[in-house]
């Protein structure tokens, strides 16, 4: 479906499209290769749309041609960074904009296109503020999106704080490192999306307008950079789990340490009354049991009191 920007927004057939009036349209690859040649659209730009390689973390660039510019980018929902990837291509020509479904099941890229349709006046419409409005609109609730992930991380410095870190602690913060991480692959994306734009290589842009376009990219910059922010810290926060770790074993090995100290004495006392030697003196005395015992007392009390002076024992 394509969409003419004149005195309002009409729906028109590729046919009926004027090239001195700003464009928009949202189709599916199917219906795009029944069309791209109408456009002047080279055909190896046609096999990249349809090919499957677009990974979490792929960060295509700008194809920059003649009279076109086309690149193909996944999209993120960033409320629910693990859900299913939408991935589309996007080509952009004097007054043209068109977006290719390549992946869109929800359609909720197709949706964010369709307002991005409502955001300015068709009579004051520029192409350079209907591609800032479509792309803006791609990241218009991450801000509310990193805030709760602000949110998790001081929840989880907390649990530290506490000491009520458990078994899954570490899982829990790998996966938070990894969503960050998914997130500022994302921003780099449209950031190199934005910068090739602006650079406007072959001069589809109006340059009094091309702020718009700027302006995209210094706000997804801001993105960015508070999601590395948020990674700092996650990184910060596992050093802090670490040292909370080392020090609940540190303490462990000090207990067990200790216990290995005081009863060290008594196995030597022991086996040293326990060797067959037929000569001890100490066997055929009659006090000889309770002075074994008496004396192994003595030996456990004089290390506690030592253990306790020295901060060994709590």
């Amino acid at each position: 479906m394509f969409y003419q920007f004149q005195d309002e927004v009409t729906t028109v057939d590729v046919d009926e499209i004027d090239s001195h009036h700003v464009t928009a349209g949202y189709v599916t690859v199917d219906q795009f290769e029944k069309i791209y040649d109408k456009f002047g659209f080279a055909a190896s730009t046609v096999e990249a749309v349809k090919s499957d390689n677009m990974f979490f973390h792929a960060r295509f660039g700008v194809e920059v041609y003649d009279d076109y510019c086309f690149t193909k980018m996944s999209v993120i929902n960033a409320l629910d960074v693990n859900g299913e990837r939408d991935v589309v291509a996007v080509y952009i020509k004097k007054n043209l904009l068109i977006v290719v479904d390549v992946k869109d099941k929800d359609c909720s890229t197709r949706d964010k296109f369709l307002a991005s349709l409502d955001k300015y006046s068709p009579i004051n419409i520029t192409l350079e503020k209907l591609i800032y409005a479509f792309l803006d609109n791609l990241t218009n609730k991450d801000n509310k999106a990193i805030e709760d992930k602000g949110f998790e991380i001081t929840k989880l410095e907390e649990i530290v704080l506490h000491g009520n870190a458990g078994d899954n602690f570490n899982l829990d913060l790998l996966q938070m490192k990894k969503e960050l991480l998914s997130m500022r692959n994302y921003y780099e994306q449209l950031i190199d999306i934005g910068e090739a734009l602006e650079d406007n290589e072959n001069e589809i842009f109006d340059e009094n307008y091309l702020r718009y376009i700027a302006n995209f990219t210094k706000k997804t910059v801001r993105l960015r950079d508070d999601v590395e922010l948020l990674r700092g810290s996650v990184v910060h926060l596992q050093d802090a789990y670490q040292s909370f770790i080392d020090l609940k074993t540190n303490h462990t090995m000090q207990i067990f340490t200790v216990v290995s100290t005081i009863f060290f004495p008594l196995t030597l006392i022991v086996g040293w009354y326990g060797m067959n030697f037929k000569y001890m003196p100490e066997l055929q005395w009659k006090y000889g049991y309770v002075f074994v015992i008496a004396l192994s007392v003595i030996v456990v009390a004089v290390l506690a009191i030592i253990g306790k002076k020295k901060k060994w024992i709590g």
